[in-house]
């Protein structure tokens, strides 16, 4: 089988659209041409990550070449950094304005007396050996300097674009599209000076901006939640109107699984029953579909574990993996006495349902909850005594993971869950995958990152944990690899302890700044715990400490809280932990004149 990457480039060419969106190309294309007298004006395509915006926006652009009198250009938000995303969307305008066009402003700038005279200075640059690139540089250092040089800056802005777009009485001929993509996925910063420029200096006849974004991620809860009443209205004033857009119809979903199946060579592994599950279970989103296709691929070409296993098998773990990585890290972690956290959550789950309402149960279903609380070590609720079921529940979810109760809640997730215990080697493809023996292909996130606890290290992070002292304890140290090499190139010294014992003569004997500690051991479930307590009561360690656990509930947060620890279930977590850590060892280094200063480790 020949198995190729699908890449994540957006639809260019009309006849490459699989899924409707042509249609809406043109009706929109026809909209901004049949808006032309209306500019200024602002257009949002809005939708979700990876729902087809850029797709829908070149589409857009390709049916708007088809009009003469109709320029488009792109510009690129995310390639931006602070300012210089103002600058560099007004230099994207200004290239293009030709430079015939700037050589007749030249010439008349004697009688246009809003043509301020640095833009008759920048001209002259014209006669110069290079191009319109740099007749717009140095347009935008005489035109940037201050605060009126800016003012003059909106004004010759607004007569430049007023030409060029060939205005009478204000109702422009020719129309220029900018195209603005991915600004939802821009620092705060960036997206506040793409607004500034959309409405401050472009604002001008002749110009429409299509900016692709999600618009709920640009909201008072999104992105932009630290800005004040004024910064939300004048948020508010940047666009005139959006489009959202829809998702696709099931079929034409399902046939653009098939398309994408083909092209990557595993249309043969893919039965009808699959493609549907890719299709339900990727809430249709094209790019999430592309991205489990290739995991898909990766799995069944490289891994040769998977031959054992049928292909609806690694769609299905792939699916919990990449859907609900929370729950994929409790599955795969086999946290002691919970080792089987699917088979947990549906009992969970049953037990819910009976505990939260009040009526006849089935000896069955009655059995599965009595279980389900016995085996957290809980008291059981009385049959007859209604207060008993509720109590029983709130202390059942302190001892099960956070993230339960909202699963539960989620149709998808339990459908898909319940499919994948229905495996019929369900069994064997948890060991394999606690054991690492299945190692399923790493498959990023929404903002294209996966987290693998890793940092990447450059010049100036290297030392950033210098002469930071670690203990980390846990009985599978091999699983912390990869943190414990990059808390090292970060400049930390990183002791290990596989039990309480060892890491006891360690802090007898060094002084740690930091512990990191796993909970359940095979000996004691919650011997991180036990041992945290007896250091604290006997002053062994009374610094920093965090529990690195797959597994968070309730009442273990509580019982952090009361030991003075953190816990996390990601390396993203963790490290983040760490840097709050180390951020106050150094800043009671600093308080602390008389402790000597450290010896680099």
């Amino acid at each position: 089988m020949d198995f190729s990457l699908l890449n994540d480039e957006p639809v260019i060419a009309p006849e490459a659209d699989l899924l409707g969106s042509r249609k809406a190309a043109s009706q929109l294309a026809q909209l901004l041409h049949g808006s032309r007298n209306a500019t200024p004006f602002t257009f949002a395509i809005d939708a979700g990550w990876g729902m087809g915006k850029s797709s829908l926006m070149r589409l857009v652009e390709a049916e708007l070449r088809q009009h003469k009198d109709i320029e488009t250009v792109w510009y690129n938000a995310w390639a931006s950094t602070g300012a210089d995303a103002l600058e560099g969307l007004i230099k994207c305008v200004l290239g293009r304005f030709d430079r015939r066009l700037l050589r007749r402003a030249l010439h008349h700038a004697d009688e246009r007396a809003t043509l301020v005279k640095a833009v008759r200075a920048t001209l002259t640059v014209i006669a110069a050996p290079f191009g319109a690139a740099g007749v717009v540089d140095q347009f935008w250092r005489d035109l940037s300097v201050d605060a009126k040089a800016r003012n003059d800056m909106r004004q010759a802005l607004l007569d430049l674009a007023t030409e060029w777009a060939d205005s009478a009485a204000h109702e422009p001929r020719r129309l220029l599209v900018v195209f603005v993509d991915d600004l939802d996925r821009c620092s705060e910063e960036v997206v506040l000076a793409v607004c500034e420029a959309v409405k401050l200096y472009l604002d001008v006849p002749g110009l429409a901006f299509v900016i692709g974004c999600d618009r709920s991620a640009l909201g008072p809860r999104g992105l932009l939640r630290d800005l004040g009443p004024a910064g939300s209205a004048f948020m508010e004033k940047i666009f005139q109107t959006s489009y959202r857009l829809p998702a696709s119809s099931g079929d034409e979903v399902e046939a653009y699984v098939r398309h994408c199946a083909e092209r990557s060579g595993l249309r043969e592994l893919l039965d009808d029953d699959l493609v549907r599950l890719i299709a339900d279970r990727s809430a249709r989103n094209p790019r999430r579909i592309k991205r489990l296709i290739n995991g898909f691929g990766l799995e069944c070409t490289l891994n040769p574990v998977w031959v054992r296993f049928a292909p609806e098998a690694v769609i299905r773990t792939l699916l919990l993996q990449y859907l609900y990585a929370d729950f994929y890290r409790l599955l795969v972690s086999g946290d002691g006495t919970y080792a089987h956290a699917a088979r947990e959550f549906l009992e969970y789950r049953v037990a819910r349902r009976v505990l939260s309402q009040w009526g006849a149960v089935d000896p069955e279903t009655w059995r599965i909850t009595l279980d389900s609380v016995r085996g957290h070590g809980l008291t059981e609720p009385v049959s007859d005594n209604q207060e008993s079921w509720s109590a029983a529940l709130v202390r059942l979810e302190e001892e099960l993971p956070t993230v339960y109760p909202e699963l539960a809640r989620d149709q998808n997730f339990v459908h898909l869950v319940e499919e994948w215990m229905r495996l019929p080697q369900a069994d064997e493809l948890l060991r394999q995958l606690q054991r690492g023996g299945v190692p399923v292909a790493v498959i990023r996130d929404e903002r294209g990152e996966e987290d693998d606890g890793a940092r990447h290290a450059d010049a100036d992070g290297a030392g950033e944990y210098r002469g930071i002292r670690i203990l980390w304890v846990d009985d599978r140290p091999s699983g912390n690899t990869g943190y414990i090499r990059q808390l090292r190139v970060f400049g930390a010294n990183v002791l290990l302890a596989e039990n309480g014992r060892t890491a006891e003569r360690i802090l007898g004997t060094t002084t740690v700044d930091l512990l990191i500690s796993d909970i359940g051991r095979p000996e004691d479930a919650e011997a991180g715990f036990s041992d945290l307590a007896a250091w604290r009561e006997r002053g062994v360690h009374t610094g920093s400490a965090v529990f690195f656990t797959g597994r968070i509930t309730p009442a273990r947060e509580q019982r952090c809280r009361e030991l003075g620890a953190g816990i996390a279930a990601t390396g993203e977590a963790l490290f983040e932990y760490i840097d709050a850590a180390v951020a106050d060892i150094r800043a009671q280094e600093q308080l602390d004149t008389s402790r000597p200063a450290r010896t680099p480790v």
